[in-house]
């Protein structure tokens, strides 16, 4: 349904606006929909993990799993988090694009003295080393309603209350932006598709000098018989060696095997069964024959 990123200096008051605006969506939103908090103390990461880099990665990691898990069609999902980085706001606009979910974000702001105030004054176990705090708030990478991944852009001051109905509406009428091919998840081929690539072409490969010897290389279009397939080329009118054959068979098993191993986005189903390879491997060979 939908996700919220909130953003903000460490100690502004994410959690406690997180908490407001969870319990007044909760009276906003219709009853189907479900309403989830996830944060950094619902995943047990202590703030100690920022004053390495070293632990914060694995740290960052788990909580974009965990988004990524609850993602779902009937839930509103908070995300409670420093969210600083705006590569790793972008990870998650992207994760929800692939969902279909609307998408919000919203910035807390406060000054840096009251945050280094709240720090200090926190007695919860969720307060940050002053050298670590002083690290976040100069690497903060502020959030801006002109890209897309920050957009619609909610901005609350710590004086002011948060935009329940504003928020809800781009919740519940907000567009919603369709996957692309940089969200999409790659199809997978089948696990005999290397088998059937590789075969395939090898009997084309014995099938076309049969026909070229039954021509005598006159050229012209062929029927290749392939197993139980009946497959059309034309070849030209000349003799083709079996070392061209293989040189061409070689570079377009090679291509393939690419589109095999690390997935693709084409438009259309990807079909790997015998004939599709066959007819493609046709294809290749006939554009690539030089006269």
């Amino acid at each position: 349904m939908a996700l919220i990123t909130f953003v903000g200096f460490p100690s502004c008051g994410k959690t406690t606006r997180a908490a407001e605006l969870s319990a007044q969506l909760a009276l906003a939103l219709p009853p189907h929909l479900s309403l989830v908090t996830v944060s950094d103390e619902s995943l047990n990461i202590a703030p100690s993990v920022y004053d390495d880099s070293r632990a914060e990665k694995p740290a960052r990691g788990a909580l974009f799993t965990a988004i990524q898990r609850l993602m779902a069609q009937d839930t509103v999902l908070i995300v409670d988090a420093p969210n600083y980085i705006k590569g790793f706001r972008y990870q998650l606009y992207c994760a929800a694009r692939e969902m279909k979910l609307r998408v919000c974000t919203v910035y807390v702001v406060a000054t840096p003295e009251l945050c280094r105030e709240w720090n200090a004054s926190r007695t919860d176990g969720r307060a940050y080393k002053p050298e670590t705090l002083e690290n976040l708030l100069v690497r903060f990478e502020e959030p801006s309603s002109m890209v897309r991944w920050d957009s619609p852009l909610f901005t609350i001051p710590w004086t002011e209350e948060v935009p329940v109905t504003q928020i809800a509406e781009a919740l519940l009428t907000g567009s919603v932006k369709p996957p692309n091919s940089g969200t999409l998840a790659a199809a997978k081929a089948p696990s005999d598709a290397l088998h059937v690539l590789e075969q395939t072409a090898i009997a084309m490969v014995s099938a076309i000098m049969d026909a070229q010897a039954a021509t005598q290389g006159s050229g012209g279009l062929v029927t290749l018989s392939l197993s139980a397939l009946s497959i059309q080329i034309t070849l030209p009118s000349r003799n083709i060696t079996l070392s061209e054959l293989q040189r061409l068979k070689r570079q377009f098993v090679t291509v393939h095997k690419k589109a095999i191993t690390l997935g693709t986005t084409e438009k259309g189903a990807v079909d790997w069964a015998e004939e599709s390879v066959a007819n493609k491997f046709v294809t290749y060979l006939e554009e690539n024959f030089k006269p």
